[in-house]
Formats: C-alpha cells, structure tokens, sequence
C-alpha cells in the first residue's frame, strides 16, 4: 500500500485508541533497516510507524554529508517508492528533535510537506517531533503552539513531550530523577496550550519512568497509573465522561519495560510505543554471528583471498533484515494488549 495518507494515519490512532492496543514506532537509519522495518510490520499483517531520529537522518545523508533534512527526505522518498509493495499502512514520523535543531530539521521537514500539500499531494511525513524536555514547559508549549499551526496546515499530526525520558539517545542525556514522571499540573497546561484537538492533533510522550537506553527487565521503575491520572484530570476538565482518554499517549524509553507494564499503559491511552535499542540488537546479531562463523570468509587470512560470497555484504545484510523483521513481528504482538492491530 501507499504511505498512508492524513486520513488513514488519523484512522490508524483512532482504532488503536478504539481497541485499546498501540503501534511499535521503529527507528530506522539506512535503506536496509527500512526494509526489515517495512517486512516486519507485513510479516506481522499489521500496520505500523516508521520513524527517523535527527541522528539517524544525519547517517543516512552519508557520513561526508551529514545533513539531517537531505537524510530524513531520501528515507522518506525510498519508503514511499517500497511501501507500495507490502500489504500494510505505513506512517513516516520524525523522532526526538530538541530547540537546537527544530531550524534544521522539522521546520525545512514541515515546509517540504506544505509544498506538496498546496500541489495537492499529500505530506511527506505524517507526524514529527518536537522534543522540549530539556527547556521550561512554558517554553515547550509555547513553541507547540507554533508548530501545531504549522503541522495542521501541512496535515500533519504534531508529536510533543511532557516531562523527561532519561538515559540517552542521539548524545542527548537526561538524568533520572523526578523529573522522569509527568504531573497533573503538566497534563492541564498542555491541554490549556494546545487544545483539545481543535487546534490541530497532537500526540503527547508523557512520561512516567521512561528511561532511554539497555536496561534489563524489573530494573526500569515505570508507574503506569500516571498515565491514567493525566487521562482523568483533563477528562475532568474537559466534561468528558469517566473513563474517557482525551489524550493519544506515546510510551518512549521502554528498554527494560515488563509486559504487564506495557500492557497497562497502552490500557490507558497509549497508542504509539517506540522501539529502537531492541531492533538495533536485533539487526546487529545476525552479521556478529556471520563474522564469527565466516572468519576466514570475509578476511583475508594469511595471504589467501577469502570468500567473495562471505564478504558481499548482501549474505549477512539478508540476515540482519530478517532478524530485525522478526524482532518487529514480536513486538507487534506484545502490544496487541486487548485488542487487534491487523492491518486496515
């Protein structure tokens, strides 16, 4: 299928939201963890979100250029192109993007989608990131507004986070501290800012323990109920009944999650789970084992000439693929939690 257009990536949110289930958002930096990305979410018949962090839009413009927009394009426009080919609704989305890069990065990225918009294509990106944990939340929602009239404009769905993901991803550091878990009065300030969808849609990466980076299981100290106290004031304040979710939660930093934390946090409105440092692994392993098993293949050992099917980088990249693919499949069920994530 085609990258989703606004509508079927706002369908998407809503029937996870419905269904009480969320979709891995899986980090990709090269053409080749696209494809795992994209045979994942089809080996899994479920629908998905691709994302690309500014690091990993950096990478992928090549190591001599470096340029966050060029890279973020060229994955967007190859998934496009390959999309068309698997049986699923594929998101494109931008990851974490602090004040520092906002100019360099989702800013040129929402400009680019507006330019299609007014030719009467669609976005080329379905949502972006603003990442404004490291500033004053005054200041985070103030630049959210701005960019939430932007993205609407462009048709795209904003993404904002509310408190602190610790740990690191991209060289940018948090501390673990009480910062990590968001307050009711941070809920009802963001609602106050951004609106309650009149103004645009937003995703909101609150934050209740999350932390960045390999943690084992049990060592991650989550409190999912804070996701379900923010739902329940701004429910309050809103009018809504009981039990509503007014909010479309994303989970960031679930390295060392247990499953029946997952599972409770997307009961209360999560709806977008990110997913990086296992898929790297995942990717990783595969070409380890190649090297250890093809030592002597894809060296030259003691003058001789090694193995030329060894050393082609396509006998060890079809195995990364697969294992990142299967990596994806599995976690497509793990957040299936109550309901059904199969591809619409």
């Amino acid at each position: 299928m085609p990258i989703a257009t606004p509508e079927v990536y706002a369908e998407m949110l809503d029937r996870a939201k419905a269904n009480e289930f969320a979709y891995p958002a899986i980090n990709v930096t090269s053409s080749e963890t696209l494809n795992a990305a994209l045979r994942g979410f089809a080996e899994a018949e479920s629908d998905g979100i691709i994302q690309i962090s500014t690091g990993g839009a950096e990478f992928a413009s090549g190591t001599k250029v470096k340029d966050m927009v060029t890279g973020a394009v060229a994955l967007a426009e190859f998934a496009h192109v390959v999309a068309e080919k698997y049986p699923v609704n594929i998101a494109l989305h931008t990851d974490h993007c602090p004040k520092d890069k906002l100019d360099g990065y989702v800013r040129p990225l929402v400009a680019i989608s507006q330019e299609r918009v007014d030719r009467g294509l669609n976005p080329l990106f379905q949502s972006h990131m603003w990442d404004g944990s490291a500033v004053p939340l005054d200041e985070n929602l103030k630049i959210a507004t701005e960019l939430l009239d932007l993205a609407a404009k462009a048709k795209i769905i904003l993404e904002i986070e509310v408190g602190v993901v610790g740990g690191e991803e991209d060289g940018v550091v948090a501390e673990i501290n009480e910062k990590l878990y968001t307050t009711p009065e941070d809920y009802l300030k963001t609602v106050d800012a951004l609106g309650a969808g009149e103004k645009g849609r937003y995703l909101v990466a609150a934050t209740f323990g999350n932390v960045h980076g390999v943690y084992k299981p049990g060592n991650v100290k989550l409190r999912p109920e804070i996701l379900k106290q923010g739902q329940e004031v701004v429910a309050e304040k809103l009018g809504l009944p009981a039990g509503s979710k007014p909010f479309d939660l994303v989970f960031h930093g679930g390295s060392g999650s247990l499953l029946e934390e997952i599972h409770e946090a997307v009961s209360y409105g999560v709806i977008k789970m990110n997913i990086d440092t296992d898929t790297q692994y995942a990717f990783t392993r595969p070409i380890a084992a190649h090297m250890f098993t093809n030592y002597d293949g894809v060296l030259k050992v003691d003058g001789e000439v090694g193995n030329k099917k060894a050393y082609d980088p396509r006998s060890y990249l079809k195995a990364a693929e697969q294992g990142m693919a299967a990596r994806i499949a599995q976690a497509c069920e793990h957040l299936k939690s109550s309901g059904r994530m199969i591809a619409g």
